[in-house]
């Protein structure tokens, strides 16, 4: 199949062709998928750039618990609508096994963390409380782990047991100042919990986010499903049996549902460039983690900017700054300067009116809503400086440009500058 109807076909799924303009937070990432948060900007980008969501909006549906940050697929953080809350924390709970092995290890106990839990329950009962106001309030029920739980980087018992009643539903994390790009929080008892009256087995729940897996980010394969279910490849495909799963042509290993391959035959690629700035997690890429495909084939050798020097598009996992998408192929890539207030900026290809209007458009986004884009809880304006400095020169010397022809910069290297689009 071709590679650049391929490429808009996901991006059509994913809602970055205007489709989920307008929907609720909760739709959105009902239709597109789960958002990966790491407390940077991501979550917000992928409401923004699909629904034209708000910060404040965002914000305001957690609130309301519209949607939440939960422990999920992977053990790893998303932000889930409500319909999928007990789904994901049961698909989470696995994921906490291998932290208490680690914790039995330096004299933790399974008796002790429920004792703790329970404590942790109780103080809950009257507010919301910060980690340090819950220690105080359980007292004795939480302990230090010393000098050898520091080396396996426990230094309390109490993490453990939020984690532990996090996974199984019974208390919540409230964003200290109701914002997804930080890492502050309170907790407060959950109830009802999700899970009370959730049934499903684990084997059950597999099948279930495989369902969804396949329509949000279909034609995918059976490699890129367990690397976002973080399950083995025998539970994966247990998982999938159950399903209409179709190859998406005859020898593919790409799958899709039966219905959705139907329509991917009758789709056709926009001819008008549909231009969107995303994250570095976002789904598009995450999901499937298949850096490749999102790549024209004369920008895979294309050099980058990377956290410690440069390396090859085509080469890398995971897209190393926030991408330019034009109908689901990366096209450029940007990072916001927070001492200007403003996105820096590359493109692979020539930089139409378009796609100026999308990058300042997503430019006042970040300046007046979020402050800032970080990648992850990490990411801060001085860890960028080097990808700023690298962006820059490589168009001249401006906030974004085309890739000059000769752009240097700190080893950055790149012959060419491609050709675009998907028509």
């Amino acid at each position: 199949m071709n590679e650049n109807l391929l490429r808009a076909w996901w991006s059509h799924r994913q809602g970055l062709d205007g489709s989920l303009m307008g929907k609720s937070c909760a739709s959105v990432l009902s239709s597109s998928g789960w958002a990966r948060s790491v407390a940077g900007i991501g979550p917000y980008l992928t409401l923004f750039s699909r629904g034209g969501v708000s910060r404040e909006a965002a914000d305001a549906a957690i609130a309301s618990t519209e949607i939440l940050e939960l422990p999920s697929a992977r053990g790893c953080t998303y932000v889930l609508p409500a319909a999928d809350f007990a789904l994901g924390l049961k698909l989470g709970q696995p994921f906490r096994e291998p932290e208490m092995n680690t914790a039995r290890k330096i004299g933790v106990t399974d008796a002790e963390i429920e004792k703790l839990s329970e404590a942790i329950v109780s103080a809950l009962t009257n507010g919301t409380h910060d980690p340090g106001e819950i220690r105080e309030m359980v007292g004795g029920a939480a302990r230090s782990l010393g000098d050898e739980g520091k080396k396996k980087g426990m230094t309390t018992t109490l993490p453990l047991a939020l984690g532990r009643l996090q996974a199984e539903g019974k208390i919540r994390r409230v964003p200290v100042e109701g914002r997804l790009d930080q890492q502050r929080y309170k907790y407060v008892r959950w109830s009802p919990s999700p899970l009370a009256k959730f049934k499903l087995s684990h084997e059950e729940c597999m099948t279930e986010i495989a369902k969804l897996y396949f329509t949000w980010i279909g034609p995918a394969t059976l490699a890129d499903f367990q690397w976002f279910s973080g399950m083995s490849q025998k539970a994966c495909k247990a998982a999938i049996a159950p399903l209409d799963l179709v190859p998406m042509e005859a020898g593919s290993e790409r799958m899709m549902h039966k219905a959705d391959r139907e329509e991917l035959l009758d789709f056709k690629a926009p001819k008008t460039a549909q231009y969107q700035l995303v994250s570095s997690l976002d789904g598009i890429g995450l999901l499937r983690r298949d850096l490749k495909s999102l790549v024209a084939p004369e920008d895979l050798e294309r050099v980058v900017p990377v956290e410690k020097g440069v390396a090859s598009l085509g080469g890398l996992a995971e897209v190393p700054s926030h991408a330019i998408l034009d109908r689901g192929r990366i096209v450029g890539l940007w990072e916001f300067d927070v001492a200007s207030s403003e996105i820096v900026w590359v493109s692979f290809i020539a930089a139409s009116a378009a796609m100026k209007k999308a990058i300042s458009e997503t430019e006042a986004y970040v300046r007046d809503q979020v402050g800032d884009a970080r990648s992850f809880s990490l990411d801060s304006p001085k860890s960028r400086e080097g990808k700023l400095k690298a962006l820059r020169a490589a168009t001249g010397g401006g906030s974004g440009g085309c890739y000059r022809h000769d752009a240097r910069c700190c080893g950055w290297q790149q012959e060419g500058s491609g050709s675009g689009g998907v028509d």
